[in-house]
């Protein structure tokens, strides 16, 4: 039927100008958390998402995809959840992909949710330890925080503070990027971080900010002590007002040439020293 209205003939040319790209089939739009849920991308994600229980609405599995113990393994984790997994054309699955690397298989999901500050030092309690955050200014590549998590949830950090603006937040390419440890670290995002430091400072946590100019070597910090590890971005590292509200600067030793790491690399020494100090 020929379209009427102005609406309709808008609606009519964007359709025909899809069904030329896909060859003669409309497939739907990514959809957002209002609509149909969050997008989880990739083998490991989508496994980690099962096991952590997220609320998961479908689990799509492209055409051609051939086993795998990764495969079996969401078969497994589904059937043990009472939910089945759909088998779609590749192209359903690649339309609906964000990040352009879901290796044939996605879930469709609640979001993710944030926690609150007090959350976090709650979990160092839970465990009898003492606390040990990572506080990240400015971290804006969904790749460097998905790393970071990643390391964080294999270091036994209690949790990640973000803020609000000038951040990444947890998308599907925070959760592809760390190959689903995103499930089980829990980030706060808060408003303002210079704020947070000073609640931290009278929570008993030593703020440590991890800065070229810092007096300390950070391997000669003690972590024992309730800390939170602050990490700048890369290039700018941390903003000024966060660096005065940190009780103390520590820097990482450079020998080469090249001025500053990679800020997940930056993260990723520190925790580790952290976690080789308190076994």
């Amino acid at each position: 039927m020929k379209p009427r209205t102005r609406f309709e003939r808008k609606q009519h040319n964007k359709d025909n100008k899809r069904l030329r790209r896909t060859g003669g089939a409309i497939y739907r739009r990514k959809p957002s958390s209002k609509e149909e849920g969050v997008i989880v991308e990739g083998r490991n994600p989508v496994i980690e998402a099962l096991r952590a229980g997220r609320t998961i609405k479908r689990i799509m599995l492209a055409s051609g995809v051939g086993k795998s113990a990764a495969i079996e393994k969401i078969f497994q984790l589904a059937r043990e959840r009472g939910m089945t997994v759909e088998r779609v054309e590749r192209r359903e699955v690649e339309q609906l992909s964000v990040t352009g690397k879901s290796q044939g298989v996605l879930a469709l999901t609640g979001p993710k949710g944030y926690v609150g500050l007090k959350r976090l030092l709650e979990i160092g309690h839970e465990r009898k330890e003492s606390t040990l955050l990572v506080v990240l200014d400015g971290i804006q590549d969904p790749h460097n925080l998905g790393a970071i998590i990643r390391t964080a949830d294999a270091a036994g950090v209690h949790g990640i503070v973000i803020p609000e603006r000038r951040s990444a937040s947890l998308s599907p390419g925070v959760a592809r990027a760390s190959a689903g440890a995103m499930e089980h670290v829990d980030v706060a995002r808060v408003p303002n971080l210079t704020n947070v430091l000073s609640r931290l400072s009278k929570q008993g946590v030593w703020t440590m900010g991890i800065d070229p100019k810092g007096t300390l070597d950070f391997a000669e910090v003690d972590y024992k002590q309730p800390t939170a590890i602050v990490i700048g971005a890369e290039g700018k590292g941390i903003s000024r007002l966060v660096k005065e509200r940190c009780d103390a600067l520590a820097r990482i030793p450079m020998r080469g040439r090249i001025a500053s790491l990679n800020a997940s690399v930056s993260a990723a020494l520190v925790m580790y020293e952290a976690m080789r100090q308190r076994r």
